[in-house]
């Protein structure tokens, strides 16, 4: 199979790492050569997080190029608008539609966009919704990355079972069970957006 390449931006403390682990742990168990790679801005501090996950028959490089990626998560909604074009004309941007404040903007240095969504929209695939109000619902915002793993597995080529497999042997125990609600709920979400 040619190779696949997945996105995953948002900012520091989002979870953005674990979900790299989980789409590593899916694509590792289906038999196939994988490559993770994490670029940290000040996570420490909200700032920008990128990792790429990228697998296939034979996969050489861990970095996705520009214009090379089949799917991008996104924690926050100016991190899908600053990773954009990372991805393939026919690729798949899914959004959690949150707003995250960087330091220039908290400092006045800057303003944040407006109209976000609708601009990401003109140009490309865009899955858009709101997972920490969903997270919300479920009694737990924890677990809020982890239906926006949902949404993104619902256009992917690994069955539930499987997920949900990875869920339970990457997530802590004691998590496990809300941790597949959330997956759930976000799978949901993502097969109605087809």
């Amino acid at each position: 199979m040619a190779v696949k390449n997945i996105m995953i931006v948002g900012v520091g403390g989002q979870g953005t790492l674990l979900t790299s682990r989980i789409f590593g742990g899916i694509t590792l168990n289906a038999g196939y050569d994988v490559k993770l790679s994490e670029v940290h801005g000040m996570a420490q501090r909200g700032g920008s997080v990128v990792t790429f996950v990228r697998y296939g028959d034979n996969v050489y490089e861990p970095i996705v190029e520009e214009g090379q990626a089949d799917l991008i998560i996104a924690f926050e909604r100016l991190e899908a608008l600053r990773h954009a074009h990372f991805l393939k004309k026919d690729g798949v941007i899914v959004i959690n539609d949150q707003r995250i404040d960087p330091i220039t903007v908290v400092t006045g240095a800057a303003e944040y966009p407006e109209n976000i969504i609708e601009q990401l929209r003109q140009e490309h695939k865009v899955i858009s919704f709101d997972a920490m109000a969903e997270a919300k619902k479920l009694g737990n915002t924890k677990v809020f990355n982890t239906i926006i793993i949902g949404v993104a597995a619902s256009k992917m080529d690994f069955s539930k079972d499987d997920w949900l497999n990875v869920i339970e042997n990457t997530v802590p125990s004691k998590t496990v069970d809300i941790n597949k609600k959330a997956f759930e709920i976000g799978y949901n979400i993502g097969v109605k957006e087809s």
